[in-house]
């Protein structure tokens, strides 16, 4: 989008990582200590820690995004697709370090990152479908107009009078 000195560039609206964030606390803070009492609390550490996950890698994800939809439009498919393989990468690596009977359950970490990014997909398209998005910049509003002042002739004649009637 080349953006020209009348036209005002859009700031990037990164608000539903806010939305995101507390979505993913909401039920963090159900699901780890239900995860804690039926499969154990490597379990629940893994919720924590996978919500944890989620949520960086999309507020990662957005910033970059952002940053790139500021030098150009047709930068951001490039930036969402490379950060998407960098974030993969470092989540496979990540789970392949962990100690298969270490401190965090490897399996509930890996649930916990989908149905995380299920969530963070979900909250993402709502907020998306919620929102005024226009393809252009909409015209700047009309400037409301000055009253008119009053005539300094009096009232106006009656209706049927001589000065109406013509």
């Amino acid at each position: 989008m080349t953006v020209t000195g009348t036209e005002q560039q859009v700031p990037w609206d990164l608000s539903f990582l806010r939305v995101g964030t507390a979505v993913t606390a909401g039920l963090t803070a159900l699901a780890a200590p239900v995860a804690g009492l039926l499969a154990g609390w490597d379990a629940a550490v893994a919720v924590l820690l996978g919500a944890a996950v989620v949520t960086f890698f999309f507020a990662l994800s957005g910033l970059v995004i952002a940053w790139a939809g500021r030098h150009g439009d047709a930068f951001t498919l490039p930036a969402a697709l490379g950060s998407f393989f960098v974030k993969i990468l470092v989540l496979a690596a990540v789970l392949q370090s962990l100690p298969a009977d270490g401190w965090v359950h490897r399996r509930t970490l890996a649930w916990t990152v989908v149905a995380g990014a299920l969530v963070w997909s979900v909250v993402q398209q709502r907020w998306v479908w919620t929102r005024r998005l226009y393809y252009v910049q909409p015209p700047a509003p009309p400037r409301p107009q000055p009253p008119t002042p009053p005539t300094t002739g009096g009232s106006p004649p009656p209706p049927g009078s001589a000065a109406t009637r013509g």
